[in-house]
Formats: C-alpha cells, structure tokens, sequence
C-alpha cells in the first residue's frame, strides 16, 4: 500500500484501487495507535492521476540520518576533506555508526517542490537514499524515498560544519508517497538518480540496498539509544551515489530518484 498527502486529503493506493480521508493522521501511524481496520475510516475515491506534485508523508516526524554507510560514501566523504579525511574512515569501520539530525518537518519538501542549494556554498550535492518510516516503538513499518541535500563545500572545510552543511530550508525532500509494508525490502533493491541541466543529463547513477554496510535494523537500534520519538520518526540510511569532484548542482537542475516498488521523487532545485 501506498500513502500519499495532497493538499486537501490523505490518499491510500492498494493495487489500483483509491481510499482517501480529509481527517486521517498521519501521527496516529508512527505512534502505533491504528487498529487493524484502520483502512475502514477511508472512502473510496475517484482514480488519482498524475500527483505532479504532492506533499511529504509527514506530520510531527523528526527526520534523522546515517552517514558513511555506503563504500562510496566513505570515499566521498575522504575526498572533500583533506584535512580531516581519515574520520570518514574510521566511522566506516567503526563499530558505532554516524547518526545525525536532519530536519524539522517544516524544512521538509514533498514530490514536485524544490530542493535548494545554499548562497554561501560552492560545493552541492543531491544524495539519493532509502528512508525508513519508524513507530514510536522503534518498528520499522514503512519506506520512502529521500534526498538529503549537501554542502560539501562547508562540511568538508570542517566536520563540525555538518549541520550547517545538511540543515536548512528545503534542504531534505521526501515522498513521493510512504510505502507500507511489514517486510523488509530485498537487498537487490535498486536506488537511480538522474539530474538533468536544460534537457541535458548531467549524471546518471546507480546502486542497491545490497552495497550498504549496515543493516536498517541496526541503525535504528542506535537511533532509539536514550532517544524517545512520540511521534516516531524518519531515518536516511545513507547514499551509495556521489557525484564527482567536478559535478555541483545549479539552480534549474531537476533531481529525479527512483526506488521500486515505492516509486519517484522529483525536484526542482533553487
């Protein structure tokens, strides 16, 4: 099942067919509170075409983020700083993973809306990643698609620049839809992104669930270390995707990630 947020309602897609409700909550989901006829509050409603545009399957959610999950990551992240380039490494290696605040929900943007690239940055990247959906209990009961937006310019002038670097208006996307499912998604799971410049493909790349180092449940366990989410929460697992050195997104540019059978995120960056 896929949940979609619109303006107006809360869309639910089950194998073609169309539930939708103005007063559903999206809360109640990640705090564990629906029964199981829950789809019973829904009615039916009218085939849904296009959803051009959609808003995050977001309410109350914090979204968290893991980093350095991925080999090419680890490189990545070595590659920006000179300086500091043997931490990316160690947290690679480390038996703790890297775990950080992303977003407010606020700062959020869905499927059709724009990303944004910082004025005092230099160095921009879009980071395609798989998102968990996590209860208040820490139960992994749903994906979907994320692009965590980067400064590599400012973190890799500094570490301590991280939040700078990955918290700001527009700068985490979500959607285009939350995929439920009770069961883990395969590791042969394929991740795509494709940034196009004026009609031009800019970069074409590809990876799979099977080429992350850490297993979704684990980050989570650490997630949920001394942390309480009332409300539950979001979790990036990290990319496997990062443009080289000589790539910087521009204003224009359109972000197009793919990850089956959840779907398409796309974004306009500004």
């Amino acid at each position: 099942m896929r949940l979609y947020r619109t303006d107006n309602a809360t869309l639910l897609e089950r194998e073609g067919q169309w539930l939708e409700s103005s007063s559903f909550s999206i809360d109640e989901l990640f705090r564990g509170n629906l029964a199981a006829d829950w789809t019973d509050r829904f009615t039916p409603a009218a085939a849904v075409v296009g959803l051009e545009t959609s808003l995050p399957p977001i309410e109350s959610q914090e979204v968290w983020a893991a980093g350095v999950t991925y080999f090419r990551s680890r490189e990545a992240r070595m590659e920006e700083s000179d300086k500091e380039a043997d931490v990316y490494d160690r947290v690679y290696t480390a038996e703790r993973p890297e775990l950080f605040f992303k977003s407010t929900p606020h700062r959020v943007v869905g499927h059709g809306e724009p990303v944004v690239i910082r004025t005092d940055s230099t160095w921009d990247v879009p980071e395609p990643e798989l998102a968990l959906a996590i209860d208040c209990s820490g139960h992994i009961f749903g994906y979907t698609i994320g692009n965590d937006m980067s400064s590599r310019s400012i973190e890799g002038e500094n570490p301590l620049y991280l939040p700078q670097a990955k918290i700001y208006d527009g700068s985490c996307a979500l959607g285009p839809c939350l995929y439920l499912s009770e069961e883990p998604l395969p590791p042969s799971t394929e991740i795509s992104i494709r940034i196009t410049r004026d009609g031009t493909t800019m970069l074409d790349g590809q990876t799979s669930l099977a080429a992350l180092k850490r297993q979704p449940e684990e980050l989570v366990s650490y997630l949920f270390r001394e942390n309480s989410f009332p409300a539950g929460c979001y979790l990036l697992t990290g990319t496997g995707i990062v443009p080289g050195a000589e790539f910087t997104l521009n204003s224009g540019d359109v972000v197009t990630i793919t990850i089956e059978p959840i779907g398409t995120l796309e974004n306009t960056v500004r």
